[in-house]
């Protein structure tokens, strides 16, 4: 496994509401998505048991192998994902989204690996997009959380 990214950051939430908000997956990754910066529309077109496909203004993102454990004090989910850019990228990877409660919250712990992408713009994106993807995933899953936790 190669890392691509790593990172955490702290959410202002409990562990309850987020196990609340990943018992439907789908929903909660398409809103997630949908505060990432660049993307315009984000629609959730299927979701499975272990898989879902979001469209969005750039293409469409399709995740499998998701799995999801949730104990006391932490929820992991973990899935692979393509995601084709129109006709210019596609990216492949492996993410891991962990949540552990804390004493003022959550800590969101985020691991990209095994990423592969295609072409020139596949390079500029593997050497060079690396923390601003991360970071924007960091920051989308944390606005997201507050936003649900406040109701």
């Amino acid at each position: 496994m190669s890392v691509w990214f790593e990172g955490s950051n702290q959410i202002d939430c409990t562990i309850d509401s987020v196990k609340h908000e990943v018992e439907n997956l789908g929903e909660h990754y398409a809103g997630v998505i949908s505060l990432m910066p660049g993307l315009a529309s984000v629609e959730l077109v299927q979701q499975g048991d272990d898989s879902l496909t979001i469209r969005t203004n750039e293409g469409l993102m399709t995740r499998s192998g998701v799995s999801k454990v949730v104990d006391v004090n932490r929820v992991v989910v973990e899935f692979d994902e393509e995601y084709q850019a129109g006709s210019r990228i596609t990216t492949r990877g492996h993410f891991v989204d962990e949540f552990t409660a804390t004493d003022v919250g959550v800590t969101h712990h985020l691991v990209i690996s095994d990423l592969t992408a295609s072409g020139v713009l596949g390079f500029f994106y593997r050497n060079f997009g690396k923390s601003r993807i991360g970071r924007a995933l960091l920051t989308a899953h944390k606005a997201y959380l507050e936003a649900e936790a406040e109701g």
